[in-house]
């Protein structure tokens, strides 16, 4: 099954299907050659864990295909999930030599990785690879201050729309549509994990999806399949407004 995973991954960076979000998003043909000669793909299984927080990392790289969590763990073996993976986000940090948390393959994950030492080499010396990782940087960063306000200030309605909505406007980003009217896309995340991430209970969880399900908010094939008929309510629901920004 992983196998057939890898296969179906295009090989050729015009096809690849993050190419226009990746760190390689701006990387003229003679960038992408340079690539291609410290690329290779790395698959794992739902469940594996692709790094542990504190081992040495030998690489750095794009997921394709599939998600994968972050995860910290405190002292007395508590976990936290800290933050999603999805396709096109980075792993890794150049110019740091061990993982900061563990990442975890929530579902078949397939990686486009880089060696590490050449990338870095490379970044130094290929501006449109450092501009575009500083952008993925910074984004990364707001991605953060929004899920603060999401976990601190908001109800549980409101963080279970939060989350729909992220993920619906990244299936959209990805594939190159708009996030207008209805919205289809399929759930990454398990409920349980869902409450992990979102500090509920999985009871909590199912309650507010059947909610949001009643009310016409969502519509459910299954548990993981879901069209949001109309983004901008699913949007009000979240507590945002439909440019994606906190409603006064």
């Amino acid at each position: 099954m992983l196998n057939d995973t890898l296969t179906a991954v295009p090989r050729e960076c015009g096809d690849c299907p993050i190419r226009h979000r990746a760190v390689c998003a701006r990387c003229d043909a003679n960038e992408l050659e340079q690539l291609e000669k410290i690329k290779y793909y790395r698959s794992f299984e739902a469940g594996q864990t692709v790094v542990w927080s504190g081992d040495q990392m030998e690489f750095v790289g794009s997921v394709v295909k599939g998600i994968a969590t972050l995860t910290q763990t405190m002292e007395d073996g508590r976990t936290q999930m800290v933050g999603l993976l999805l396709p096109s986000d980075f792993v890794g940090r150049p110019g740091r030599s061990t993982a900061a948390y563990d990442v975890v393959a929530t579902t078949d994950l397939v990686m486009c990785c880089f060696r590490k030492k050449p990338f870095e080499a490379m970044m130094a010396k290929t501006p449109h690879i450092a501009q575009r990782l500083l952008e993925m940087t910074l984004d990364e960063l707001d991605a953060a201050r929004e899920w603060m306000l999401v976990l601190g200030r908001k109800t549980a309605r409101e963080k279970i729309a939060s989350l729909l909505s992220i993920i619906g406007r990244r299936n959209a980003t990805l594939n190159l549509s708009d996030v207008t009217g209805s919205v289809v896309f399929d759930l990454p995340l398990t409920r349980e994990a869902m409450a992990d991430y979102l500090g509920l209970t999985l009871e909590t969880v199912s309650r507010q999806i059947s909610s949001l399900k009643k009310d016409g908010v969502i519509h459910l094939e299954g548990k993981r399949h879901v069209t949001v008929p109309d983004f901008d309510r699913l949007l009000a629901e979240a507590g945002d407004d439909s440019d994606g920004g906190m409603l006064a």
